[in-house]
């Protein structure tokens, strides 16, 4: 009886393990960002970051990693494009003297991360 209730245990974690790493993996992505770029107030030197989004709804709250730990925050939406990207691109506007980071598009995926400047702004 004992070993039954380990058994059952065990198994259980075995699902619920696959499953977590499923859910997160779901929203973070690594990301190369080859040239220096500004997200808020923070500038990003070139490099390799982890962004993890949160929220369900239309606004996201946008988190750059490096290291494990988080070097940026921002506001952005999850916008669906026509066709899948080729590789991962970072799109920029340069604003006076700042390459500000405008959006990041995923490599074989539809999904592209916009940031969002003014939230009020939601279209």
């Amino acid at each position: 009886m004992r070993n039954a209730k380990y058994m059952v245990l065990l198994a259980a974690l075995a699902l619920l393990v696959p499953l977590s790493t499923f859910a997160r993996s779901k929203n973070e992505r690594s990301v190369f960002i080859p040239d220096t770029v500004q997200v808020g107030s923070t500038q990003l030197k070139a490099g390799a970051y982890k962004v993890e989004w949160q929220g369900s709804g239309p606004l996201l709250r946008l988190i750059f990693l490096q290291h494990g730990k988080t070097v940026a925050t921002a506001e952005g939406k999850m916008v669906e494009m026509k066709e899948p990207q080729a590789s991962d691109e970072i799109v920029t506007k340069n604003t006076g003297d700042k390459r500000n980071l405008e959006e990041i598009e995923f490599g074989g995926k539809k999904d592209a991360l916009v940031l969002v400047s003014n939230p009020t702004d939601m279209k």
